[in-house]
């Protein structure tokens, strides 16, 4: 599982070959979460309060280029680094 990002501690994840919604994994100490792109809410597992609000607002921020490494994992492709939030 790849990692597409890193920030404030927070370690953005995306697996091969994963499934639908399309999603990535979020870990934050001993919180991990699975995140819908489209939306950026936590689909399963918790983050604290404040980590959920910057993952959701990254996820705004970087959405399609998710959406593309999505696909690119999806077809086992080279996946791209995505920016930290600022």
């Amino acid at each position: 599982m790849p990692r597409i990002s890193f920030f404030l501690g927070i370690a953005i994840y995306m697996y091969y070959r994963d499934h639908n919604p399309p999603h990535f994994h979020a870990i934050y100490g001993e919180y991990a979460a699975m995140v819908g792109i489209e939306d950026g809410n936590v689909i399963a597992g918790k983050l604290p309060k404040r980590a959920s609000e910057l993952v959701k607002e990254w996820a705004e921020i970087n959405k399609i280029l998710l959406l593309k490494n999505w696909e690119l994992a999806q077809n086992d492709g080279d996946l791209i680094p995505v920016p930290p939030i600022e």
